[in-house]
């Protein structure tokens, strides 16, 4: 996989939405955040626009996208806001140039589209906290973020949960947002998972549509051949009148009930409070043990 280059102080980052509206006075925040790490900030022209929740047209989106990945003076890309619309415009979107002069692409949720995509085209990208409620993260998940960019120790460690299945892993990190994997399912966007760390979170559903989400990636294959599977923030699930009777822990091991790789759970990342960044596309060794579990980068 390729690696954008790791930012240094004088580097400029853009701030872009891919997805839902966001005013610039909700990033206010982050910028304080990226002033205090020595980086220069341009703003794109889907900041502050506006068509019903997306912010400004598809076009003008895709636009606004391609001006930054083309533009050789922004070296990272981080996207303002997650929601619903990256899916809308990523097929217009020019990756020629990018090719040439690759950049890190941030974020997490909706923005899952641009990380499978990419990693498609063979570059690792950044699952990280947006600028919107930043201020509302951990101090680790904001060091995470700044650790990557700049190229320090980005390894993970947390404790045992039960539901875990111990054992250990070595292959390169993918995934995202579960919802939108399973939407990108069958498109150029869809990764392969083949020898692989998997890692997957969610926010906002329904228990059975967890399961149905999963039931189809088990049928297109992508939970059969992976070295290792990370849970993240299963955030906010719902159920019906009439109960699932499983919960999200209990629908993945009954799916995963054929496979003899590790699983952890509740990991660090995701729609949660502590959203720690994961460089996907990067190799990374799991260690699930019945004490903590460790996850390891690549430098």
């Amino acid at each position: 996989m390729i690696r954008p280059k790791y930012l240094k102080k004088g580097d400029t980052i853009a701030i872009v939405s891919t997805a839902r509206k966001v005013s610039k006075d909700e990033l206010n925040a982050s910028v304080l955040i990226l002033n205090n790490w020595g980086l220069n900030i341009i703003f794109g022209l889907s900041i502050g626009a506006e068509h019903y929740q997306f912010a400004g047209m598809d076009s003008l989106r895709a636009s606004d996208f391609q001006e930054m990945l083309d533009n050789p003076k922004i070296k990272a890309i981080w996207c303002a806001r997650g929601g619903y619309g990256t899916i809308r415009m990523i097929d217009l979107l020019d990756f020629s140039n990018f090719k040439n002069n690759p950049k890190w692409i941030i974020g997490y949720s909706d923005v899952t589209v641009l990380h499978s995509h990419l990693h498609q085209l063979g570059f690792e990208t950044l699952h990280a906290q947006m600028p919107v409620s930043i201020e509302t993260k951990t101090a680790a998940c904001v060091q995470s973020l700044k650790s990557s960019l700049f190229g320090k120790n980005t390894n993970i460690t947390i404790p045992y949960e039960a539901s875990n299945v111990t054992g250990n892993a070595k292959g390169v990190v993918v995934g995202g947002n579960l919802s939108m994997l399973y939407s990108l399912c069958g498109s150029s966007s869809s990764i392969s998972t083949k020898g692989k760390i998997l890692f997957i979170e969610d926010l906002d559903e329904y228990l059975y549509h967890i399961d149905r989400m999963l039931q189809n990636l088990k049928r297109n294959g992508m939970l059969d051949q992976l070295e290792g599977l990370i849970i993240g923030g299963m955030t906010q699930m719902h159920d019906n009148d009439i109960p699932f009777g499983q919960s999200t822990e209990e629908i993945i091991l009954s799916i995963c009930d054929d496979y003899n790789y590790p699983i952890v759970f509740n990991f660090p990342a995701g729609h949660i409070k502590d959203n720690r960044a994961l460089i996907l596309g990067r190799k990374a060794e799991l260690i699930i043990s019945k004490t903590e579990t460790i996850l390891t980068f690549d430098s």
